[in-house]
């Protein structure tokens, strides 16, 4: 097994969107590691000199260089190719790390966005400085958060039929996900929907709670190491996951209502696949043991994610 290295740098990054027809930087085998670096933050994102924070020098690069397009503030890494992928096939994109970037990420609110898009009339974003060291940040109050990061948005490209589309709101392809639980260890089953996949990464996020309702989380840089697995056996709708403790389904629409339905139906027929019990019974388990929790509110399509412990997914007895 070979492994990658792919920087943040105007050259390697699409900002504010995906698209079936980019190029990719890097072609890897099934089973290969690629470290991808990620920075986050637009012109006036930046802290000031004055703060003694350190902007990096590929983020103003890519700033005098490219444009966002289609309203998506996400610079995106990427994307990778995967020799052999072919729609219909599954991504299995095991994160085997995830360190910071940056010794800053920043929180903005922004008037009629967010969960309460009415409450707020005044725009306000704060920087906030990140200890790598100690894993925590410091907020304005004084308030030291533990920092627990992870990408908001992991994804392949779109079917070619789609064109380009908004980096903002997740899909079948997954994107901007926004699930705190894909943290380091975890794993992310995308559904392939082009040749060779394509895989790109971004939106680092140092901090965020389920929701992510005032617009952003801790937007921050980050570098990542995936290992990509290429699976034929597998067939997917829609984006799964696992942790070493849980399986995890998720949907995303602009109604809430929907991604549930989406979510736990995919979860009886994971249940039922991983078991062999019955409809009935898996949809009864899911009623005592999983749990339904909303992914983010606020990027058009909404999410839900279920969670079921995997010592569960016991084998029906004869």
């Amino acid at each position: 097994m070979t492994t990658y290295l792919l920087d943040a740098a105007p050259e390697t990054v699409h900002w504010g969107y995906f698209d079936a027809n980019l190029q990719p930087h890097v072609t890897i085998d099934s089973g290969d590691t690629i470290i991808i670096s990620t920075v986050s933050g637009a012109p006036g994102h930046l802290p000031t000199a004055e703060t003694g924070l350190t902007v990096l020098p590929a983020l103003q690069a890519i700033h005098q260089t490219l444009q966002p397009k289609l309203g998506g503030p996400h610079i995106l890494t990427g994307p990778v190719a995967v020799r052999g992928a072919k729609p219909g096939d599954v991504l299995e994109v095991r994160i085997k790390s995830i360190e910071l970037n940056q010794d800053w990420g920043y929180n903005t609110i922004r008037p009629q966005a967010g969960g309460l898009p009415d409450d707020f009339d005044i725009g306000r974003r704060i920087h906030i400085p990140i200890d790598k060291q100690r894993m925590v940040s410091r907020l304005p109050w004084g308030l030291e958060l533990e920092l627990n990061p992870f990408f908001g948005i992991m994804g392949v490209a779109p079917p070619v039929a789609w064109g380009m589309v908004s980096s903002i709101p997740p899909r079948k392809n997954g994107g901007n996900i926004d699930n705190k639980e894909l943290v380091a260890g975890s794993t992310l089953y995308l559904p392939i929907h082009t040749e060779g996949a394509l895989f790109s990464c971004g939106d680092g996020h140092g901090a965020q709670g389920d929701g992510e309702v005032c617009l952003t989380a801790i937007e921050t840089g980050l570098i990542g190491t995936f290992q990509l697995i290429l699976r034929k056996d597998m067939n997917l709708e829609w984006p799964t996951a696992e942790t070493p403790t849980h399986v995890i389904t998720m949907a995303f629409d602009p109604d809430l209502d929907d991604c549930a339905v989406i979510a736990l139906r995919d979860m009886i027929k994971l249940i039922c696949e991983r078991t062999g019990i019955s409809r009935e019974d898996a949809y009864m388990l899911c009623s005592l043991a999983a749990d339904l929790r909303v992914t983010q509110v606020v990027n058009g399509n909404k999410g839900i994610h279920i969670m079921l412990e995997k010592k569960l997914l016991q084998k029906a007895s004869s």
